[in-house]
């Protein structure tokens, strides 16, 4: 019975994985951007809600201000700082939005001191029974919300104008202008909908981990290490070695011997994947010699 509610507990983080990673995997095709800062965002979103609920204000405003901040900060550095950097290399974007999330928790850390918190929404309250287990909404909802932002966003880029004006950007930048694709415009959209993710995904997060500054933001890199194995490109491979990462750290808790290393599961993954997906290469080389 163990191992199916850890099974369970793992579906939901790894479904948050791969919910943050598909922000991040839109980003990074519509801008070349790997945002480090994406686990900040959704951290600082978490962080409010959370005082929000304290002072007494209604969930749903709880909700909306996680999420809409995220938006928010997320549109405010595409659009100030992120057009400054459109012409340097990736290392140079990733490291300045590394910086941003340093300062968003140097916030965190300035405005919440740091002492145990718990994150609780409405959605902890209903459940179902599975195989005498009960699993409650907010899991339900994370899996199920891993798995419509997956869908949707594959049907977004692949059949809409506006997705095929990402994929435009993400080909060849110069020529998507040239072409007279509005570069601005798609760019913010494409930020926007990252923020929106990271701020639903720091939400719940937050509800079903831990409600820590320092742990919100770090949880960009499992998050990263999920987009590593889609390559940066996939969305449905993001996905699945998301949920993935999520079922090996909570498996991993079963195994005392193993438990301490669970932290290191995500870079495991990331670099059998990519070992996997070179084989081919390798294989190549080795008939050439």
């Amino acid at each position: 019975m163990a191992y199916w509610l850890f099974l369970i507990s793992g579906l939901a983080v790894g479904a948050l994985y791969a919910l943050g990673g598909v922000g991040l995997v839109i980003l990074n095709r519509a801008t070349g951007v790997l945002n480090f800062a994406y686990g900040a965002i959704g951290g600082l979103g978490a962080m409010v809600a959370w005082q929000l609920l304290d002072w007494g204000w209604p969930e749903p405003v709880a909700w909306a201000a996680s999420i809409g901040l995220g938006c928010l900060i997320s549109l405010g550095y595409g659009g100030l700082v992120a057009p400054r950097l459109a012409h340097r290399e990736p290392v140079v974007k990733a490291v300045a939005t590394l910086g941003l999330a340093i300062v968003l928790l140097g916030i965190m850390n300035l405005l919440w001191i740091i002492t145990p918190r718990r994150l609780s929404l409405v959605t902890d309250l209903a459940s179902i029974e599975c195989l005498g287990l009960r699993i409650t909404a907010t899991r339900i909802l994370a899996l199920t919300a891993g798995v419509a932002a997956t869908v949707a966003m594959v049907v977004f880029l692949a059949r809409s104008r506006m997705g095929l004006m990402m994929r435009a950007l993400a080909d060849n930048r110069q020529v998507a202008a040239v072409l007279g694709t509005p570069i601005r415009r798609v760019e913010a959209i494409a930020w926007g909908l990252s923020g929106l993710l990271a701020g639903f995904t720091g939400l719940l997060f937050g509800d079903l981990v831990r409600l820590d500054p320092a742990v919100l933001t770090f949880v960009v890199i499992p998050v990263i290490a999920a987009t590593v194995v889609g390559r940066l490109t996939s969305i449905p491979g993001t996905f699945g070695a998301g949920l993935l990462i999520g079922i090996i750290e909570s498996m991993l808790a079963l195994v005392p011997s193993l438990s301490p290393y669970r932290v290191a599961a995500p870079f495991v993954v990331a670099i059998a994947a990519l070992m996997w997906l070179q084989r081919g290469r390798a294989l190549t080389f080795a008939g050439e010699d």
